[in-house]
């Protein structure tokens, strides 16, 4: 069996320590084949958040994929680095840490779904670009005929039913052209809450599939991340949290065609 821990939200800077305390250790027990950050690894973007947080994903000692959140870019009072250069604290951390996956029957595609401005007030929500969706269709298209293709980014492209919303914008679009291309979820974070939800797009189900966050900024649930169980071309998605519930199925298994 493979299996997956997917995290998100973890947000040094306003992090839970007995949260981050408490991944670290499953990681040690489980061994998982790969650990999926999905985003917002540091609340304000500062270089000490980042070499706090990339030094934990260090330490895990499992391969791990990052991926860029909202809040992983500088914040409006350093103006010149978000409009010039947003993604090099993040950038440095991922060259740190980032290692291609090797997951037999899985790739792990990325989906950027940030922007370092919007025409609209709350710059913190989504938007899935041409270029970035673009280049995620050509992953996809790149991937072994049979595997599971599982795409990562961080804002849900859809609502899935929690309190906190992304709102992003083509973001049904994107959700469409990955179903089109034959991808069987959509990893994401942002809402600080759990979920799985499967949905029709292009004659095909696609599951959006939501982390909750290990910093102080619960919402709905403890702290919480996904485990991804794959065996035989099938995945089921499990929530593990810090509680005396420490572990749920929130899906049904879905089989690669």
């Amino acid at each position: 069996m493979t299996k997956l821990f997917h995290v998100s939200d973890v947000h040094f800077g306003a992090e839970d320590p007995a949260a981050i305390a408490w991944f670290s250790e499953c990681v040690a027990h489980d061994r998982p084949d790969a650990v999926i950050m999905t985003g917002d690894l540091t609340m304000r973007a500062t270089t000490k958040e980042f070499e706090a947080g990339g030094a934990w994903l260090k330490s895990l000692g499992v391969p791990v994929t990052v991926e860029v959140g909202n809040h992983d870019l500088p914040y409006y009072w350093d103006p010149i680095r978000r409009f010039f250069a947003p993604y090099s604290r993040y950038a440095a951390v991922e060259k740190m840490i980032e290692r291609p996956l090797e997951i037999a029957g899985v790739t792990v595609v990325p989906l950027k779904t940030t922007a370092r401005a919007q025409w609209r007030w709350n710059w913190s929500k989504g938007r899935v670009s041409t270029g970035s969706l673009r280049r995620a269709l050509a992953l996809i298209e790149q991937a072994p005929k049979g595997n599971l293709i599982f795409v990562a980014g961080h804002h849900p492209l859809i609502e899935g039913g929690t309190k906190g919303t992304a709102k992003t914008r083509r973001g049904d679009i994107a959700l469409a052209a990955l179903a089109g291309a034959g991808a069987h979820a959509v990893l994401s974070g942002h809402v600080h809450d759990p979920f799985d939800v499967p949905v029709e797009r292009s004659n095909w189900t696609i599951r959006l599939i939501g982390a909750g966050t290990l910093s102080h900024r619960t919402r709905a649930t403890p702290p919480s991340f996904n485990e991804i169980r794959i065996a035989d071309g099938r995945f089921e998605t499990l929530v593990r949290t810090l509680s005396p519930e420490p572990t749920k199925p929130i899906s049904e298994t879905t089989e690669a065609r």
